[in-house]
């Protein structure tokens, strides 16, 4: 109505842009998420709004996990336009790994640390 994309679509495109990492490193269960007995909750979501997006504009959103922790990990994320390249807006958000029984946080298992770590790793080689 307004001409801009609204601030709570951010929240969306995050979310969208998790999945597809997680399904992009081979994270994703075969059957779906969750599927596999393994629970994970967001527990955080953050944006700075950096500039305007407007209706029918072309964006980019750029997405890693930047840290992992003993339960927990963190995402990153960037939305720029992709005309210009200039940024719209800017994030992150925590994820836990919850024990399906007592919905209380649980370690990460090694598996999940490996496979992201050797994505990123990979990601920085091919940026150079």
């Amino acid at each position: 109505m307004l001409g801009v994309c609204n601030n709570a679509v951010y929240i969306n495109y995050f979310e969208h842009a998790r999945l597809q990492y997680i399904k992009d490193i081979g994270l994703m269960p075969k059957d779906g998420i969750f599927s596999d007995g393994q629970i994970y909750f967001m527990v955080r979501n953050e944006i700075n709004y950096r500039n305007h997006a407007y209706y029918d504009e072309e964006l980019n959103i750029y997405t890693r996990i930047s840290y992992i922790k003993n339960s927990s990990y963190g995402f990153e994320h960037l939305i720029t336009k992709a005309s210009d390249n200039s940024l719209v807006a800017d994030g992150s958000g925590v994820v836990v790994h919850v024990d399906p029984a007592t919905r209380k946080s649980t370690p990460i298992d090694s598996n999940f640390r490996k496979i992201v770590s050797d994505y990123e790793i990979n990601v920085k080689a091919n940026e150079k």
